[in-house]
């Protein structure tokens, strides 16, 4: 069982930046794929980054690649979403989630946060 907290959402004006922060419970973090999803107002949750188990891969909605980092700290438990250039397209709750896997996914993810609110005004 893994449980993930977020934190760092909040209010940021377009072209601003935030770094949002998840952290994980649990000792065998570095065995878990990690990724941040998104929900806006009237959409479907979407896929934003992930990241594999080491750090070395990374994969990104095409929407925020060259914008957004994903990074983890396995010595923390912890995964990062730097977002730069934000757009008030960006604003949404964003989660945090994991899966008990060695690779870099975009889907599937079996532990999921609560989330954290992020909104970029114009």
């Amino acid at each position: 069982q893994v449980q993930l907290v977020e934190s760092g959402g909040g209010l940021v004006q377009a072209g601003g930046s935030l770094r949002l922060s998840c952290a994980a419970s649990g000792r065998t973090f570095s065995s878990y794929a990690m990724g941040w999803f998104r929900q806006g107002p009237g959409k479907e949750r979407e896929f934003v980054a992930g990241i594999n188990w080491s750090g070395g891969s990374t994969v990104y909605a095409d929407s925020v690649k060259g914008r957004f980092t994903i990074a983890r700290d396995n010595a923390k438990n912890t995964v990062y979403l730097q977002m730069n250039s934000l757009k008030p397209d960006d604003t949404a709750v964003y989660f945090c989630a994991a899966k008990f896997s060695l690779r870099t996914i975009t889907n599937d993810y079996t532990y999921w946060g609560q989330g954290t609110q992020v909104t970029v005004s114009s």
